[in-house]
């Protein structure tokens, strides 16, 4: 489902415009080319058209202020998939590839939604920052902690907005939550808590095979090293791999931790991580732990230190304290203990409930917007709910305890300049291998 012959290669020539950024005390700048004209519609591309991708474009057809350019998926039959369901819903018909460069290649697009698998988070992230576009990237924001701060200083240098696709920032009961917190409702606020607790599928253990035909694999891979195919890669299973993914710490314990350390008040990376899990449940392929417990602590110069704690059972159908996916935070007059699913209870001295915030759902529509109206030019990113500012710090949670799991030990970070000082074996893991292709970040 490709419009271009398969031996043409885009340019992927660079856009030239106008920059005006402020990164060094108030974050990024709208760059003046950057923004979107008034009263037109806003070109995208949607780039990876499965799971969380299909959402953003049924989602987005509700909009009248959208063209949809190009859709993009490395399997030909989901981008066709996605673009029957535009054309269907909106008249549209979009362009279709299974290679993204034909889309950052359109100067008409203006603001592209990453759902790839996280591999190409933030490598197909940069490329599109590095043209002048914005960017719509899902959760979390990088495969690795190095790459978020790569991400970081592109959208910085181009001035163009990064939303991150962690909804619950732009989610009207957990915003209200929030704001209770910071107002001082349960006192100080000492340690904050959020765990996953759920029953995942038992993945099998399978044998390598060739990828469908509908599945360009190479380009699927981008700037990884080759591996061979397995069936439980694609269309879905590819998270819980080293090679591809966070494990469920970073696909479902990423909004969570990041609600929990919104609420904690703590806007940066913590000092010291721990980190304990394994394989206690399943027997399969896959890599990542199903049970993991991690501990952050943020030491504090001129007040207590605080903690953050996460707690993964994805073997375990019982919710925890009413949640499967939850949050708690303790302060020194009280508590809350909630979900982004069923909402939210206040608890003050002597365990009496002094007040319940209903859940109203998910919005991803109005995180949607939150993006648009900084392409539209009514705001600047530094403005974002989930601007890659903030969430890199969220994002790089799941790095740092999936981290401290592999190594088996307390490890002491740099919050500052990012780095384990004098620990050569936890500093090799801030980073990962590439192979030689045009979507290694540079620098990385």
């Amino acid at each position: 489902m490709d419009t271009h012959p398969r031996a043409m290669k885009p340019t992927l020539h660079r856009r030239r415009f106008l920059k005006t950024l402020s990164a060094s005390a108030t974050g990024i700048t709208l760059s003046a080319a950057a923004r979107a004209a008034p009263g037109s519609r806003i070109g995208i591309a949607v780039i990876g058209t499965g799971g969380m991708g299909s959402n953003h474009v049924r989602t987005l057809c509700g909009r009248q202020d959208i063209e949809f350019r190009w859709l993009i998926d490395t399997d030909a039959d989901r981008a066709a998939a996605a673009a029957k369901t535009v054309e269907e819903r909106t008249g549209q018909k979009p362009r279709v590839s299974q290679d993204l460069r034909h889309a950052l290649d359109d100067a008409g697009v203006e603001a592209c939604f990453m759902a790839t698998p996280d591999h190409w988070h933030a490598p197909g992230a940069i490329l599109a920052a590095d043209l002048g576009k914005h960017v719509y990237v899902e959760k979390p924001c990088s495969h690795n902690l190095r790459e978020g701060r790569l991400l970081i200083e592109a959208a910085e240098r181009n001035g163009v907005a990064v939303q991150v696709g962690t909804q619950s920032r732009s989610t009207a009961h957990v915003r209200t939550v929030i704001e209770r917190l910071h107002s001082g409702v349960i006192g100080e606020i000492l340690v904050a808590k959020a765990w996953n607790s759920q029953k995942r599928a038992d993945h099998g253990r399978q044998p390598d095979s060739n990828p469908p035909d509908s599945l360009d694999y190479d380009l699927w891979l981008g700037p990884v090293p080759k591996v061979p195919f397995k069936t439980t890669y694609h269309p879905a299973h590819w998270r819980w791999f080293f090679h591809f993914g966070a494990g469920d710490f970073g696909n479902d314990g990423v909004h969570d931790i990041d609600i929990a350390r919104w609420g904690l008040g703590v806007e940066r990376h913590p000092d010291v991580i721990h980190g304990m899990g394994g394989k206690l449940f399943f027997e399969d392929d896959q890599q990542w732990p199903d049970t993991l417990y991690c501990g952050f602590e943020y030491k504090e110069s001129g007040r207590k230190d605080r903690q953050l704690v996460f707690e993964q059972r994805i073997w375990s159908p019982y919710v925890q304290e009413g949640h499967e996916n939850g949050c708690a935070w303790y302060g020194t007059e009280g508590y809350v203990v909630g979900g982004k699913a069923k909402g939210w209870q206040i608890f003050g001295p002597k365990n009496r409930l002094i007040e319940t915030i209903e859940s109203d759902g998910v919005d991803l529509a109005g995180h949607h917007e939150d993006f648009l109206r900084v392409v539209r030019g009514e705001g600047n990113p530094v403005d974002l709910h989930a601007g890659i500012l903030t969430n890199h710090f969220s994002s790089s949670l799941c790095h740092l305890g999936n981290l401290a799991w592999k190594t088996g030990r307390v490890l002491h970070f740099d919050p500052t300049g990012e780095t384990f000082p004098g620990d050569e074996d936890a500093n090799a893991g801030l980073h990962r291998e590439y192979r030689e292709h045009w979507a290694t970040p540079k620098d990385a």
